[in-house]
C-alpha cells in the first residue's frame, strides 16, 4: 500500500481494536498503524458482527487522513482537469467507484484537449493508441497501460456483468489508484514534458538571439 501522507510504498501493519459501548464490544472496529517512513498515523473504520471479534469485517474505510495524498498536480495541467484529478484522489478512500468515474472523465478531457474529439472515451482511446504522428504518439509505457483505465472507468459508470460468475464487477481501491497512476503518466506526456521542452528551446533561442544568430527550428 501507499502511505496516504507521504505516498511512499509500505507494508501494511494494522492493529485492530474494537469500539466499546458501555463495556460491550460493538460491530465497529478501528484499524490503526503508523507509517514506518514518515511516522504519521493512519486509521481505518470497519464493521463486523456485534460482540464477535472474530467475525469478518465487511469493508474498511480510511478515516484519517481524509483523501489520498497524491501530491500537487503540475501547474502545466489545465485547471478543470486538475480539479477532477484532485477530487478523484480525495474520494478514493470513501468510494473507489466514484474515484474511477472521475478519473475516466479526467482522461476524456485530456484526450479531447489533445485533439481526439471522438464521441466516447473508448473511441478516443482507440484513436490515441493508433496515433501515427510521432509528435503526438504515446510512449511505449503509457501506450501499454492507457487501455486499462477505460475498463476500470466503465465498471464505475455502468453495471458490467462478468459472464462467468454473473456478479456485478466492482472497482477495487488498488484499481482506482491505478487509474490515478495512469493519469500521472498521461499528464507527463501531454503537458509536463512539452512544457519542459518549450522552456529549454526558449532558453536556447534567447542565447542565440544574444549572439545574433537565427533561432532553433
Amino acid at each position: 500500500m501507499k502511505c496516504p501522507h507521504c505516498t511512499v510504498t509500505i507494508h501494511a501493519g494494522w492493529v485492530m481494536s474494537p469500539v466499546l459501548r458501555h463495556g460491550h464490544v460493538t460491530a465497529w472496529r478501528v484499524n490503526f498503524m503508523t507509517c514506518p517512513e514518515c511516522s504519521a498515523d493512519i486509521l481505518q473504520l470497519g464493521k463486523g458482527a456485534a460482540g464477535n471479534l472474530n467475525s469478518p469485517t465487511s469493508d474498511w474505510y480510511q478515516i484519517f487522513p481524509t483523501g489520498s495524498n497524491r501530491g500537487p498536480v503540475s501547474k502545466e495541467v489545465p485547471t478543470d482537469i486538475a480539479a477532477d484529478y484532485t477530487e478523484a484522489a480525495l474520494v478514493l478512500p470513501l468510494s473507489p467507484k466514484a474515484s474511477a468515474a472521475l478519473s475516466r472523465r479526467c482522461l476524456q478531457s485530456v484526450l479531447r484537449h489533445a485533439g481526439y474529439a471522438q464521441k466516447d472515451l473508448s473511441q478516443q482511446i482507440d484513436a490515441a493508441l493508433a496515433e501515427q504522428d510521432a509528435r503526438k504518439a504515446l510512449p511505449t509505457g503509457v501506450h501499454s497501460i492507457l487501455d486499462l483505465i477505460r475498463n476500470f472507468g466503465n465498471f464505475s459508470a455502468h453495471k458490467i456483468t462478468d459472464q462467468t460468475t454473473l456478479q456485478v464487477i466492482d472497482v477495487e481501491p488498488h484499481e482506482a489508484e491505478y487509474c490515478l497512476d495512469t493519469l500521472d503518466a498521461v499528464f507527463d506526456h501531454y503537458y509536463v514534458k512539452p512544457a519542459q521542452a518549450k522552456a529549454m528551446k526558449d532558453a536556447l533561442n534567447a542565447k542565440l538571439a544574444a549572439a545574433k544568430k537565427p533561432p532553433a527550428k
